[in-house]
């Protein structure tokens, strides 16, 4: 049976889209895929449930060395390193435009689990109400009355004056008021295997 010229021409259109397709997928590894979005957790006022990064992951525990961490701006990646052995790599939110992250290079100063910022939360009464939302204190009147409650930032690594990894809400793009927004389990994991000293290079 001899195919016609028309159905021969679809197959052969098919055959090369499949082929592009196929190429596309495997030039990519998706745990480093720019596109990738992370929109889970529940800081920021993000709905709870599962996390929706396939970007993130640590294989750091069965792993020594000296730890190192190198955080790409233009990525919004992060990337821990183990006497230069890859272990881990985090989705990130950093500093949005006017407020951006610093680069350059430095080092872990400061390490507190249960930080709070001291400029940036939210005015609440007495009974813990939120009064006024996302405040700066530096900018922000506050009501009389009303007190500031700092925003919670979770395992904060401080690298330089204000600025610090920490857990909290990514919504894929920089957003953050320079600090460096980590996943909650990625946070907590950096910020066990890091020490004061670990080196931090931040690059464009």
């Amino acid at each position: 049976m001899i195919m016609p010229c028309s159905s021969y021409r679809s197959l052969q259109v098919v055959a090369v889209i499949a082929v592009l397709l196929f190429a596309a997928g495997c030039g990519e590894d998706p745990r480093f895929s720019a596109r990738t979005q992370y929109l889970g957790g529940t800081y920021g006022g993000a709905p709870a449930g599962p996390p929706q990064d396939s970007v993130s992951y640590w294989d750091g525990d069965s792993v020594s060395g000296n730890p190192s961490i190198t955080i790409s701006l233009r990525e919004q990646r992060a990337y821990f390193y183990k006497s230069g052995v890859l272990v881990g790599v985090s989705q990130l939110s950093t500093g949005q435009e006017g407020l951006n992250t610093p680069s350059g290079r430095f080092s872990i100063i400061q390490k507190d689990q249960n930080h709070f910022s001291s400029l940036f939360g939210d005015y609440v009464d007495s009974a813990g109400n939120v009064v006024v939302a996302n405040v700066d204190v530096t900018k922000d009147p506050k009501p009389k009355g009303a007190h500031f409650k700092g925003t919670p930032m979770p395992y904060f690594m401080r690298i330089v004056s204000g600025t610090g990894l920490h857990a909290g809400y990514l919504p894929g793009y920089p957003a953050s008021h320079g600090c460096i927004r980590m996943p909650e389990f990625m946070a907590e994991n950096f910020f066990k295997s890091v020490s004061l000293g670990t080196p931090v290079t931040i690059t464009h």
